[in-house]
């Protein structure tokens, strides 16, 4: 990651990343470690997240994990103390699972987000920042999404990100936090879960193809995504944490490129770039999950200075030799 996403020196600031352990949590902590925070405190109860993930940040002295659930009251507390700056990415992902086990996403993602922005609020943090999602936009038909037209939920996922920003709104209203939601497009990239039930699809497609099992497309493939290179997602919490105008705060943003895909061209771009002929099997669309999705990004753009570094196919080359190498790794050769 070479891109800097700051101007300010970060050596007197303290950063709170919440899911650092997780897939786009640990790239935030990475970029706050290479560039000299004073300290970047992670709590994570690793129920997705990996000890892997942030091994390698254990050499840096500004490194602090803290072992626990954002469902803890205490551990919250703990957790904010002393802290600048909060990044808030621990939840509960994935449509199917909450749609499975709507209690335990709402517990995670609702119970676990109020407690954390209420132990920053009374921390006296000077920036909130949290993962919302596309999700919330549910069945809103109209291309490009923009953050004002909203429609209904179509998951208990989606239920819990919208939560979170109503929540954010009223802390912002009531104790004039400075509160930031990141609506995440179809965020990808290396180190990105590729096992269990809810894997990632690109890792799944990667596994899949060089082993030649069975690798599946839900619905006829033909659904968009604004598929989103991980470090464009860190931009945007970079930038939203550390922003100077006010009226960045109180608000929600669309964080993508900009440009959508099928699942479709997304299956055969990485068989291309595997160079193997394996052949997907259809099976039927997933509950709960949007058609297409498009983000109109203007707004991160005017109010964040955000603006994308890696588009969908320049990113999608690094996630794949990731996997590839890891799977290769691990003895998973190719025709195996």
């Amino acid at each position: 990651m070479n891109n800097r996403f700051h101007t300010e020196d970060l050596s007197q600031k303290k950063f709170l990343v919440t899911g650092g352990a997780g897939f786009v949590g640990s790239h935030i902590v990475e970029y706050l470690l290479q560039h000299g925070a004073a300290k970047v405190r992670v709590l994570d109860n690793l129920a997705t997240g990996s000890e892997q993930n942030i091994k390698p940040f254990r050499s840096f002295p500004a490194f602090e994990f803290l072992p626990g659930d954002i469902r803890n009251e205490s551990i919250c507390r703990e957790a904010c103390a002393g802290m600048d700056y909060v990044s808030h990415q621990a939840a509960l992902g994935s449509v199917p699972r909450s749609v499975k086990d709507p209690v335990t996403s709402n517990d995670v993602n609702v119970s676990g987000f109020v407690n954390m922005i209420t132990a920053a609020k009374d921390a006296g943090v000077k920036s909130f920042v949290y993962a919302s999602s596309s999700s919330v936009y549910g069945d809103e038909p109209n291309l490009p999404k923009v953050e004002q037209r909203v429609g209904n939920p179509l998951s208990p996922y989606a239920v819990t990100k919208k939560t979170n920003e109503l929540y954010a709104s009223v802390f912002t209203q009531l104790f004039g936090m400075k509160v930031a939601g990141l609506r995440y497009f179809n965020i990808f990239g290396p180190r990105q879960d590729p096992n269990g039930p809810y894997a990632a699809v690109i890792p799944l497609f990667v596994s899949g193809i060089l082993k030649g099992t069975e690798v599946f497309i839900n619905g006829d493939g033909e659904q968009t995504r604004d598929f989103t290179y991980v470090d464009n997602a860190v931009q945007a919490n970079v930038r939203a944490m550390l922003a100077q105008n006010d009226t960045a705060f109180g608000e929600a943003y669309n964080i993508a490129v900009g440009e959508n895909f099928s699942v479709n061209f997304l299956y055969q771009a990485i068989r291309e770039q595997l160079g193997r002929e394996h052949q997907p099997t259809y099976r039927a669309a997933r509950e709960g999950d949007i058609r297409n999705s498009l983000a109109d990004i203007s707004k991160a753009q005017r109010l964040l200075g955000y603006q994308p570094t890696r588009r969908f196919i320049d990113g999608l080359a690094d996630t794949v030799a990731f996997f590839r190498k890891k799977y290769e790794g691990e003895g998973l050769k190719e025709g195996l």
